[in-house]
């Protein structure tokens, strides 16, 4: 078991079950996936760009990504239906907790200028989408071996009804919300 779901299990699920007003240890939200994407505009031009982000996105994720695809023409973008225009991986279950960890305890922190997360991020239902502006930050990631700095999406979903319900859980968690 990683460290983070033992954290989770022991500490954070009684806290929040008292913090919250639950009953039942069930009703405690939780994270049940982690999606990473990259949106490749240039992979229409460059069928090349796919393939690095592609390795990219597999060292950082331990897991293969799924091709994304247009679903509507856009002539002002010259996008097809069907053309590759980025990638994505889900995460579940221990891979899941295991890049949480990273990302919240070696990747945040190695961002310059890092003054935590935006608290505000959140969707309506305790979902939190985090933008990267580059794929350095990761430790898989040579700097020497990367051709073009890429930017990504991490979206974090949880079993929370409300934003201050994910809140509370991704701060217990260890998330980084810069003080507002």
């Amino acid at each position: 078991m990683s460290r983070l779901k033992e954290l989770y299990l022991k500490k954070v699920v009684p806290e929040l079950k008292t913090k919250l007003g639950y009953k039942n240890v069930m009703q405690v939200p939780r994270l049940s996936k982690i999606v990473l994407n990259i949106g490749l505009g240039e992979a229409i031009t460059n069928p090349k760009a796919m393939e690095s982000a592609e390795k990219d996105l597999t060292a950082i994720a331990g897991q293969h990504p799924v091709v994304t695809r247009a679903k509507k023409a856009i002539a002002a973008f010259k996008l097809r239906p069907g053309l590759p225009i980025g990638i994505m991986v889900t995460l579940r279950g221990q891979r899941m907790y295991d890049f949480f960890d990273k990302l919240v305890s070696i990747v945040l922190p190695r961002i310059r200028d890092f003054q935590g997360i935006s608290p505000d991020s959140f969707d309506g239902t305790g979902n939190y989408t985090l933008g990267l502006r580059e794929q350095v930050v990761f430790p898989e990631i040579e700097y020497d071996k990367i051709e073009k700095l890429r930017g990504f999406e991490i979206v974090i979903v949880t079993t929370a009804t409300s934003d201050e319900e994910g809140r509370e859980l991704l701060r217990s968690l260890g998330m980084p919300f810069r003080k507002n």
